[in-house]
This record gives C-alpha cells, sequence and structure tokens, in this order.
C-alpha cells in the first residue's frame, strides 16, 4: 500500500504551510532569545493564533484529507524552529558555573508542554473546519459509549511505554565523542543536530508503532510523552550538574537526551509519532490483505 502522487503532494503542501507560516514568518517572535526558541507571553499567544490558522490551512490544502494530513503543518513548522535554534552545548558554555548551568537546564524543563500547546492548536485547526463544513446526517445522531477500563488505561499505558521506548532509542542513537567515566560511567559529547533530530524521529516512530499495534492507541499519546522524557532527563542531569561542571568541558552530558531542546523533542517526536502510527496501520493492513 504505497502513497500515490497525489498524497505525497498534499503532504508536502500541508508541511509547506507551516513551513511559511511558523517556521519562517513566525521565527521573529523569539528575539531575542533565537538559541532555544523561547518568545514572550504576547509571542505565545500570537504564535497559537497561527499554530490554528496554520492547521486549517493545512487542512484545505490537503482536501479530501485534511483532518489526517492537516495536522502536519505546525510540526513541520515547528522542525524548521528546531533547526533554527542553537545548541544546548553552546549555552553550557555560555554559563560557566554550575548553577547557572542548572538554572538553564530547569528553565528548560516543562518547555515541551508550552510547545505541545502549540502542536495542539496545529491539531484543532483541522478539527474545527471539519466540524464547521461537514453537516450532521439524518438518522445518525451521537450516541453515548458506556466507558471501559481499557479506554482508560490504554493511554496512560501508551504514554508510559513510549516515555520509555523514546528515551532507551535516543540514548542508543543520538551518539558522538564518548568517553568513560569512573562516577557516571559514560559521558558524551553534544551531538550533530541531524543526528539528534534522527534519533528523535526514529525513536518516537518506534514507540508510536509499538503503541498502535498493542495497544491500538493514536499518536496524539507517544507525542504527549516528550515531555516526560525531558522533564525526567533534566531531574537526573540535576544530581549530576556539580560533578560535571568540576570535571568535564561544558560539551560533554552524562545523557544525550539532555542536548536535545525541547522546541526539538516535541517536533521531531510528533512528526516521529505520526510517522509511527501510520507505518503500523500500512503494516496491519499489509498483514491482512497482502501476506
Amino acid at each position: 500500500m504505497e502513497l500515490s502522487w497525489a498524497m505525497k503532494l498534499r503532504i508536502a503542501a500541508a508541511a509547506a504551510v507551516g513551513v511559511v507560516l511558523i517556521g519562517i514568518l513566525s521565527w521573529p517572535l523569539t528575539a531575542p532569545s533565537e538559541t532555544t526558541g523561547a518568545i514572550s507571553h504576547t509571542g505565545a499567544f500570537v504564535l497559537l493564533v497561527l499554530a490554528l490558522l496554520a492547521g486549517a490551512a493545512g487542512y484545505f490544502v490537503s482536501w479530501p484529507y485534511g483532518r489526517e494530513i492537516g495536522i502536519l503543518a505546525v510540526p513541520f513548522g515547528l522542525a524548521v524552529w528546531a533547526v533554527r535554534s542553537g545548541s544546548v552545548a553552546a549555552l553550557m558554555q555560555a554559563n560557566s558555573t554550575a548553577a547557572q548551568r542548572l538554572a538553564l537546564l530547569q528553565s528548560f524543563k516543562w518547555q515541551p508542554v508550552f510547545w505541545l500547546v502549540v502542536v495542539a492548536a496545529g491539531f484543532a485547526g483541522p478539527l474545527l473546519c471539519r466540524r464547521i463544513l461537514s453537516s450532521p446526517k439524518p438518522g445518525h445522531d451521537k450516541k453515548e459509549s458506556k466507558a471501559s477500563f481499557g479506554k482508560y488505561l490504554n493511554p496512560i499505558i501508551a504514554i508510559a511505554a513510549s516515555a520509555l521506548v523514546a528515551h532507551l532509542c535516543i540514548r542508543i542513537l543520538a551518539q558522538d565523542v564518548r568517553f568513560g567515566d569512573d562516577d557516571l560511567g559514560s559521558v558524551v559529547a553534544q551531538p550533530a543536530l541531524g543526528q539528534m533530530a534522527f534519533a528523535v524521529l526514529v525513536s518516537y516512530g518506534l514507540a508510536a508503532f509499538a503503541v498502535r499495534k498493542f495497544l491500538n492507541v493514536g499518536y496524539v499519546w507517544p507525542a504527549l510523552s516528550s515531555a516526560f522524557v525531558t522533564a525526567f532527563a533534566i531531574n537526573v542531569y540535576e544530581n549530576q550538574v556539580q560533578y560535571l561542571a568540576q570535571h568535564w568541558p561544558a560539551v560533554f552530558f552524562s545523557d544525550a537526551i539532555v542536548c536535545v531542546l525541547p522546541v526539538q523533542m516535541v517536533a521531531f517526536g510528533t512528526l516521529g509519532s505520526i510517522s509511527g502510527y501510520w507505518m503500523a496501520v500500512r503494516y496491519n493492513y499489509w498483514r491482512k490483505h497482502e501476506s
């Protein structure tokens, strides 16, 4: 079940909308914090509005599959931010003391939550467009479904499992120069941007594939787990920052996940989650019809 050229063009069109509205036109909102992608409260509100508009525009340029494809607009736009942002290693070099480095990383701890809200605004655009444009059919009133324990348990398991898979895989895939350390086991230098993007994309793709296949849940839950992966890595780093500042140059870390900026984790994590989900759908289709 290969993607047709028409479908590929729809995906490219939705991605282009996000790149232009979010990745290019919204980038000045980061000034003067271009190295981290952080923005002011006013800029955050403007970005949320633009994310909603980007999702809506993605819906129309990928018609009639706007609901499925339009949601890609904002993650692709944020991926441009992720590429244009600086590196954690450069920020560590600019903050020489352990206290400064700790404060910097602590400011990153829950930033993924904001970026996930931006992604959610982008997801809301296609959903709102679909609701506005589609009229309910007679005799198809929405019925209340009985809540089951599994309905709520599976998403919780999916978030936890996705966070675990992503954490382990990013540590394996995001590699650079590594040295042994008596206390920490080893330390790793800041990986290149392409290496980190690859690691996050593949890790969340694997996580989403697994939870779709075994738990039958969507890509939203693996994407949400990105907030917990970042927070956990920084929690561990907080206990090591003093030692690292005394014994290793600023470009070395005990865990490569700490090197991933929040906007990078969410942008590439969301794209990986959506890709992994649809790969699982295609795999199930192949097993059912072509094996």
